[in-house]
């Protein structure tokens, strides 16, 4: 990871009536749209779209179901020349979104949900984020069992990158994700953030979802909303620009944008947006 480098912003779009942030808030096509474009006037350069929430124990629903909620809207957003990333786990999905002109698929298993999705990655040719993972939204809080969390996530995270690099996906197409909240309690998450340059390998990219999560809500009174976990999400930004993390997977563009504007201008004695 380089620390010199501004992280790039990637703005969350969720079409889901149950994500733990901004469920049911972008259902309708044209809010979602509005939504989109707005984000990338605030600074955002990629638009990652997601139909399934993965909150902890979210329902799973069908293909079908995940495809119809975000096909028009990967469809629409690629017409208008905005880089688009596709959140899901299942390789049908993602062959579709890619056909479609999406760029990037976010997967948040690391391939183990789905075992087609490394030959949709490999036979695309496109940017993957790889996730580390354990389990299933049902499941995946009972299985934050670790003896090492940053040792362990560090090589299961190497273990699913040399199975992708096996099944044929370039290595520089790959990025990972330390996957903060899934199967990890909040003490698990921090030593994690505390030693994210042991998750990765030299000249490997990192993208890190923080945003509005859980573990950053135990900072604050009893009964806030998610939306008011923005001023921490940008804090921990900027904290993860210094570490060298090459993306931040953002709800709140304009509020990171304004944080990396006063982490770069102390950073290099100037401002050049």
């Amino acid at each position: 990871m380089n620390a010199a480098q501004r992280p790039a912003l990637w703005g969350v779009l969720n079409v889901t009536p149950d994500s733990f942030s901004d469920g049911g808030a972008y259902l309708d096509s044209r809010r979602a749209l509005d939504h989109a474009h707005q984000m990338v006037a605030e600074g955002a350069s990629v638009i990652d779209v997601g139909g399934e929430s993965t909150r902890p124990g979210a329902d799973r629903i069908s293909a079908t179901e995940e495809q119809s909620r975000i096909m028009p809207l990967v469809e629409s957003l690629v017409a208008a020349g905005i880089t688009v990333s596709v959140d899901t786990m299942r390789a049908s999905t993602a062959a579709l979104a890619l056909e479609a002109g999406a760029q990037i698929i976010n997967d948040v298993s690391g391939g183990l949900a789905d075992p087609e999705m490394f030959p949709v990655i490999a036979g695309a040719r496109c940017d993957y984020v790889l996730m580390h993972w354990r389990g299933h939204s049902e499941t995946m809080d009972s299985l934050a069992n670790y003896d090492d969390v940053v040792g362990e996530v560090a090589a299961e995270l190497s273990e699913r990158t040399t199975v992708a690099i096996s099944a044929g996906i370039e290595a520089s197409r790959i990025m990972v994700d330390p996957g903060l909240g899934f199967a990890k309690t909040p003490e698990h998450n921090w030593a994690l953030l505390h030693d994210l340059s042991a998750l990765v390998k030299p000249g490997q990219r990192m993208v890190v979802g923080a945003s509005r999560k859980r573990f950053l809500g135990a900072l604050l009174p009893p009964g806030h909303r998610p939306t008011e976990r923005d001023a921490l999400s940008a804090t921990l930004g900027v904290l993860l620009a210094d570490q060298g993390v090459w993306a931040l997977r953002v709800h709140n563009v304009a509020a990171h944008r304004e944080a990396l504007d006063v982490w770069q201008a102390v950073g290099h004695g100037n401002f050049d947006a």
